[in-house]
């Protein structure tokens, strides 16, 4: 290419043609002129040390899997990963629907032409609905965390008031989001839990619970590992006090576990990737909110909502918006709260994985995650130096102590690879009241010789 200008084979807009095109319908000269208001001293000076693209397709495809095959992942090693994203086993179907064309290239599910976005989300919607025990449900949020924050932002909306009371033994990351979501308005407050069984504090909860709290929100399961088996309680103190209470729940776990709605809840929310979601390097995302079908709260409701409604045709019934005037969509600054971009194709996705596991299916799942945890926890403290520190039952996810072997987490951990093993989450820092613990998960897909494999190689690493 010598004495012509480069034009980058993967940036279409490096062709002078198109870059002069471009200047000119913006009355600039050149690309200085776009930078021109960057003060020299915040400018980079030189050239950045980056290689030259990679001219030929096949040889960047094999360049890019080189550097993946550094990563370990879960599908060459056994993977014992979990606390928000989880190692389920995702039906080959589910990939299928999500990569059609109508569904996997439209923004947001909403598009002009609709092509079954609406009814898909309808009957995502209506699923996770059952779920929960709830009727409405909007279309997804980005993650858990923002399902919680946003659903925290209607209950004070909802009554006015402006503390958030939230269970000491949540996520830490979420928590930091909810905190920042919530700012200024909302003051948030987290409630004691006890050490040896991870549940809530009742004690604490109802000397901090007052006519100022909005919403109390728990998690069930527990993030560090117990199922709160004083849930229906919990919603009972806060409705006294006349405040809201919002359960995090894991989907998969309901079809084992009471439906938040049955024991007095007001919101569910949690995360659609259990639902047929790869872990995708910690992505796979996409929040939930469930609630009564009550103005009370689908007013309050920021996202969108998708419902059955009459068309012109006398007896033909479609899907279509719900109270479509309460969105920043129609009304912008006035809308109940700011939303952009959701994880619609997720919600596409959980629509078929829902649909193809149904209540039987949901049922069977948890059963075999709850025996295999049980079995797991049993048999690591068999293990010399090694503890369960929470008592109780589980899901999925629960705490393993090795501070009795002398070894810390990373160094268990790093250990593990060499069995290729994907030990559990380092909690040691975030959950240090628990010495050198890790939160390990354990999902359908682990076999039993998976299991024996995880067992034989910690009894190698703490002999």
């Amino acid at each position: 290419m010598s004495g012509k200008q480069f034009v980058h084979p993967y940036i279409p807009n490096s062709e002078p043609a198109v870059k002069r095109q471009m200047l000119d319908a913006v009355g600039m000269k050149s690309v200085e002129d776009i930078y021109e208001a960057i003060p020299e001293h915040l400018r980079f000076q030189g050239k950045m040390d980056m290689p030259e693209p990679i001219i030929s397709e096949y040889s960047c495809q094999r360049h890019v899997e080189g550097l993946l095959k550094k990563n370990r992942n879960a599908k060459n090693n056994i993977c014992f990963l979990g606390g928000g994203t989880w190692n389920h086993y995702v039906p080959s179907v589910v990939d299928t629907i999500m990569e059609r064309d109508e569904f996997l290239t439209c923004y947001v599910g909403e598009a002009y032409t609709d092509h079954g976005k609406f009814q898909a989300l309808f009957e995502s919607s209506s699923m996770l609905a059952d779920l929960t025990g709830f009727e409405a449900c909007n279309t997804p949020t980005y993650d858990w965390a923002n399902a919680i924050a946003i659903a925290a932002r209607m209950a004070s909306r909802a009554n006015g008031r402006k503390e958030l009371l939230v269970a000491g033994n949540m996520d830490p990351d979420r928590l930091l989001v909810v905190r920042n979501y919530c700012k200024p308005e909302i003051k948030v407050e987290t409630i004691a839990y006890d050490k040896a069984t991870g549940l809530m504090d009742l004690e604490d909860l109802k000397s901090k619970i007052s006519d100022k709290t909005s919403c109390v929100y728990f998690e069930n399961p527990i993030y560090i590992g117990a199922l709160e088996i004083h849930a229906a309680e919990i919603c009972r103190i806060a409705k006294d006090a006349g405040a809201y209470s919002m359960v995090g729940a894991d989907p998969t776990s309901l079809g084992v576990m009471e439906a938040p709605a049955a024991y007095g809840a007001d919101f569910a929310v949690g995360d659609l990737q259990p639902l047929g979601m790869h872990m995708s390097y910690g992505g796979g995302l996409g929040g939930f909110i469930c609630t009564k079908d009550d103005k009370e709260f689908l007013g309050e409701y920021p996202s969108l909502l998708f419902g059955v409604c009459k068309t012109q045709q006398e007896g033909e019934y479609g899907f279509g918006e719900v109270y479509y005037e309460r969105t920043s969509y129609a009304s912008r600054e006035k809308g109940k709260d700011f939303i952009g971009t959701t994880t619609a194709l997720h919600g596409i996705g959980a629509a078929v994985y829902m649909a193809l596991m149904g209540p039987q299916g949901f049922r069977e799942l948890g059963e075999g995650i709850l025996q295999r945890v049980a079995y797991s926890k049993e048999e690591l403290k068999k293990i010399p130096g090694v503890t369960i520190p929470v008592s109780g039952y589980s899901y999925c996810d629960f705490m393993v102590d090795f501070s009795g072997t002398g070894m810390t987490v990373k160094e268990i951990n790093k250990a593990l690879l060499e069995y290729d093993i994907i030990g559990g989450k380092d909690m040691s820092e975030v959950f240090p009241e628990y010495g050198q613990s890790a939160l390990y998960s354990v999902t359908e897909v682990h076999t039993k010789e998976d299991l024996q494999a995880l067992f034989d190689a910690l009894k190698e690493i703490c002999a």
